[in-house]
């Protein structure tokens, strides 16, 4: 079995087809282009779907890794604004004593 092989979207699709539109069994199809089936199966549930619909989930998975940088680094400047508000609110009652 190949291990760390990079395949292309086209060797996928056409591994899924020989499942799904030729009726070969997953097992036979893992054997002939020696990968796992396990890899297979993740194929199938990818490239299974239409081209429409994998782009959506795309979109939508870059959406999300998108909305948690963003949500990281509001997350920081929130700490830096606490941080400099217990800072300037101890320097101001420490003016005030003198």
């Amino acid at each position: 079995m190949g291990s760390g092989i990079r395949y292309s979207d086209e060797f996928k699709q056409e591994a899924v087809n020989q499942v799904v539109l030729h009726g070969y069994s997953v097992a036979d199809v893992a054997k002939l282009l020696d990968i796992s089936t396990k890899s297979l199966y993740d194929w199938m549930k990818v490239f299974s779907k239409s081209p429409r619909k994998r782009q959506e989930d795309e979109d939508l998975r870059a959406e999300v890794a998108r909305l948690k940088r963003e949500l990281k680094r509001t997350q920081q400047e929130r700490d830096i604004l606490k941080e400099a508000a217990v800072f300037f609110a101890g320097e101001s009652k420490s003016g005030t004593r003198s």
